[in-house]
């Protein structure tokens, strides 16, 4: 019915802000494929496959694969997938999906030991990957590397304090001269809850907090900061560095597996951090699903703040997906909205995110025409804006779209 809007949801290039790199081609079955839909662990994943996502993922895969009548299925999709060549794999999920540049966390556990390096993903895509740091997984390493540098005499706790802040303060600065690195990203959501205290952190609470990582890491030879004196005052640090750097910083919200507290992870518990940092540009990851109205009116009331409408792609249902992205552009400025596939392991999930997304965001525009609530070259307007253009701008990408990366599926 709208042939302009069509165009542009179904063929305008993307810039997915937020994703984790492909696992190597001998690893490609390292990973129970149900995470492919789920962000269950565990026995939890043998009820994912009676969700809907799964089986409409099914159906997508199934036609992409060219499987019908009774190998159209879960099990089918599984076993052709293995049937591909690798690259003939990727190359049959990437080409259809439009994504210009993505832009990599890299601190997924795994990804050092299983995945592609970034730019081995520049193949599928018109422009070169750049990189978001997340910031607890690089403070976990290096305080490892210190401890183990210094096992033979161990350093005293205020010593080792000092030398860690100022080691993790120089890293984060270097990210911020770096022109690979375009943004940060923290976990504090996994970890202590997204209730960041604004408040200086006391040098008594740092050291109890780097005791307890010490021991941690010479009982078990790893460390997971999940001290929330500490995560917080590292969250503080990289929030001033960005607002200096005017490099985004992305905060897991909402959906995720069960290491999460439901509770804490909606963004309305950062209220008073973002009030702190006001030259600091925020980004809510994942829709912050279920509590994607809470991201909208913060994106509505602080100038500093953005909202990604990703994972969402294919975790829920379809008609869950479209209340979401109506809850969104129910108060949030459509010059504050991004988009990401939240894509990890595989390349199905880069093709499931955008399909999905590109039919959603049509069908709910399409709506709003149809109701003139909008014109149909204000919808497309908004499909450039949450694709393209307002990732372009914020990130600092300086890319030009390239509209004949995609053939409109019309």
């Amino acid at each position: 019915m709208y042939r302009e809007l069509a165009k542009a949801a179904f063929g305008y290039p993307i810039v997915d802000n937020h994703a984790h790199p492909f696992l190597k081609s001998k690893h490609r079955d390292s990973i129970r494929y149900e995470v492919l839909i789920s962000e269950a662990h565990g026995d939890a994943l043998d009820d994912a496959v009676h969700t809907l996502p799964c089986l409409r993922a099914a159906a997508q895969l199934s036609q992409l694969f060219g499987l019908t009548g009774d190998d159209a299925t879960w099990e089918g999709v599984k076993k052709k997938r293995l049937e591909f060549d690798y690259a003939e794999l990727c190359k049959l999920c990437m080409e259809p999906t439009g994504i210009q540049c993505i832009l990599f966390d890299d601190g997924l556990g795994g990804i050092a030991e299983m995945a592609e390096d970034l730019n081995w993903h520049d193949q599928y895509t018109g422009n070169p990957s750049k990189r978001i740091v997340r910031l607890e997984v690089e403070g976990q390493n290096i305080l490892q590397d210190i401890l183990v540098a210094n096992d033979d005499s161990p350093l005293s706790i205020d010593n080792l304090c000092d030398e860690f802040l100022k080691e993790f303060t120089t890293c984060m600065n270097n990210a911020a001269v770096d022109d690979r690195v375009v943004g940060y990203k923290s976990v504090a959501c996994y970890r202590t809850g997204l209730d960041v205290d604004p408040a200086p952190c006391s040098a008594d609470e740092l050291f109890n907090c780097l005791t307890s990582a010490s021991q941690q890491f010479k009982e078990k030879g790893s460390i997971r900061f999940e001290h929330k004196a500490l995560n917080d005052h590292l969250v503080k640090i990289v929030l001033d560095i960005a607002g200096k750097c005017k490099k985004p910083i992305q905060f897991h919200t909402g959906l995720g597996d069960n290491e999460i507290t439901l509770t804490k992870s909606s963004p309305a518990h950062m209220q008073p951090i973002i009030k702190a940092f006001p030259e600091t540009i925020f980004v809510l990851l994942h829709s912050s699903y279920p509590y994607t109205r809470d991201a909208g009116y913060l994106t509505s009331v602080y100038k500093n703040v953005y909202l990604d409408f990703g994972e969402i792609f294919p975790f829920i249902s379809a008609d869950a997906q479209r209340t979401v992205v109506r809850q969104v552009l129910e108060l949030a400025p459509t010059n504050k909205i991004l988009w990401s596939t939240d894509a990890a392991w595989w390349p199905e999930r880069f093709y499931l995110a955008t399909a999905q997304a590109r039919e959603v965001i049509y069908e709910v525009l399409a709506g709003f025409v149809g109701k003139r609530d909008l014109t149909e070259d204000q919808a497309v307007s908004i499909v450039k804006m949450a694709f393209f253009e307002n990732a372009n701008r914020i990130y600092m990408l300086g890319l030009q779209p390239n509209v004949n990366i995609l053939s409109p599926q019309l």
